[in-house]
């Protein structure tokens, strides 16, 4: 298997796709439940689509490129659960194929191939969390697409326009997931190692990353949207108010990665046993291990549980690989040991379906992911507000008011005391106030005295804790 993937013919690549689809694509045909990540982001793009204002009249905190996504996803279909599947997978399968073609231009390896995109595509189907399209998957993308600008064109420096577009990528793709912008530090130990003016190309790559904030500030300022990037965007990402908010929990993903973090460990001791011939060979492992590391401060700094976090080791994991699969003087352990990963792969997957849960003790990621409360059945279609974190009931029906994180939307509901947040309130439901309002929070009795003439025409229903609009 891993001979006839060393081979460079446009025929291995269709066998590779065929080989990723047919792993993958009988669970999206099964049916894989909509998870957190999955409903904020339908939620985003709905509610842009209805014409909202992201960070002025709607309160979420996802990237400004990504909720541009969704926005554009959901003018297409209403709510398409399948489109963001197979626009997670095509990433995928241009990540995987775009770092195989830097790895043979950049001759890193003496051998050329598909062996790379190969790698990465299985690893990468250990985890259900990568079917997902998330900000952070649609962010790497690009730090993929600004790696061959990081690597200069011979060996003696840098293109001065080549720095400029990695630093433009990095800032694209943190214009989709912030905490990208640390692979600014990468780009500065590829320009230390590489350039020869490390200052004034640093600078080059510096002026490319904040071309596109820049951009994105202008715009908001002319929306006067720019006091909202900066309060529901900027702030708390940085602060790690949500960060990691809509993964599976840190256990089911330690336990799903840890195959991959073997593969890891072993590939590493291979590689640092394994003599490179060329200069260049060396400083590409060097930057691969500042990859690694960089990709492990933000896992941590997502508190590990951030959708799409895996994808972060992928490149840095598939270079290490590449030593496992070369030739050795048993020609056939290589094979065997590709054959038992992508055996576990499909173990892993579809662990639920075979029967394996007692072999595989890890919980199906289906258990996280929202189901609807049969209790609000009846809401399904209205426009609804939810006063509380809970957003299963968005499941059934649409999102009104620009109340969509519960956690930034304290800016209103957590100092009604003052009189600027009551009119912010009141201000925001006059515009479109929805049919039904579920108070987990235990807010509208405060909300009907300070605010009669809106909150005053909500009445109790049969359901506990929910009003509807008279």
């Amino acid at each position: 298997m891993l001979r006839f993937f060393k081979s460079p013919l446009p025929s291995r690549l269709v066998l590779l796709v065929l080989l990723i689809l047919t792993v993958r694509l009988p669970l999206l045909w099964l049916g894989v439940p909509l998870t957190a990540a999955e409903l904020r982001a339908l939620l985003v793009g709905e509610r842009l689509h209805e014409g909202a204002q992201l960070y002025r009249t709607l309160y979420d905190s996802t990237a400004p490129l990504a909720a541009l996504l969704f926005g554009a996803l959901d003018s297409l279909l209403s709510r398409p659960l399948w489109l963001y599947r197979v626009l997670a997978l095509a990433l995928l399968l241009f990540q995987a194929l775009r770092l195989n073609l830097v790895l043979n231009r950049a001759d890193v390896h003496p051998e050329r191939g598909f062996v790379a995109a190969l790698t990465y595509l299985v690893l990468a189907s250990f985890t259900a969390d990568l079917d997902t399209l998330s900000p952070l998957l649609l962010g790497h993308t690009f730090i993929i697409a600004g790696l061959s600008a990081l690597l200069p064109t011979s060996r003696e420096g840098y293109d001065n326009r080549r720095l400029f577009r990695a630093g433009f990528l990095i800032g694209v793709a943190a214009l989709c997931y912030l905490p990208l912008a640390l692979f600014l530090l990468v780009g500065l130990f590829a320009v230390i190692i590489f350039a020869a003016n490390s200052f004034r190309s640093f600078l080059l790559l510096v002026c490319g990353f904040l071309f596109p904030y820049a951009v994105a500030a202008t715009y908001f300022l002319y929306t006067d949207s720019l006091p909202g990037f900066a309060q529901f965007h900027l702030r708390p990402t940085l602060s790690g108010l949500v960060a990691g908010a809509d993964g599976l929990p840190l256990f089911v993903q330690l336990r799903l990665l840890l195959i991959p973090g073997l593969v890891l460990l072993v590939a590493l001791g291979r590689s640092f046993t394994t003599s490179l011939g060329l200069v260049f060979q060396i400083k590409f492992q060097q930057l691969m291990l500042i990859w690694l590391l960089v990709a492990v401060a933000m896992a941590a700094a997502g508190r590990g549980t951030a959708p799409g976090t895996f994808v972060l080791a992928l490149p840095p994991l598939t270079y290490f690989s590449l030593f496992l699969w070369q030739k050795t003087r048993h020609a056939w352990i290589p094979e065997v040991v590709l054959l038992l990963l992508l055996g576990l792969v499909v173990g892993v997957r579809y662990r639920m379906v075979l029967g394996l849960e007692k072999a595989v003790p890890i919980p199906a990621e289906q258990s996280y992911a929202g189901q609807p409360n049969p209790a609000y059945a009846a809401l399904q279609g209205r426009s609804v507000l939810v006063l509380g974190p809970d957003r299963r009931p968005y499941m059934q029906a649409p999102l009104a008011t620009p109340y969509l994180d519960w956690q930034l939307s304290q800016v209103d509901f957590g100092h009604l005391n003052e009189y600027a947040a009551v009119f912010r309130v009141a201000q925001n439901f006059a515009r479109q106030p929805p049919e039904y309002i579920i108070d987990d929070a235990r807010l509208m009795r405060e909300l009907q005295y300070k605010v009669p003439r809106v909150f005053g025409r909500y009445q109790p229903t049969s359901l506990p804790n929910v009003y509807r609009w008279r």
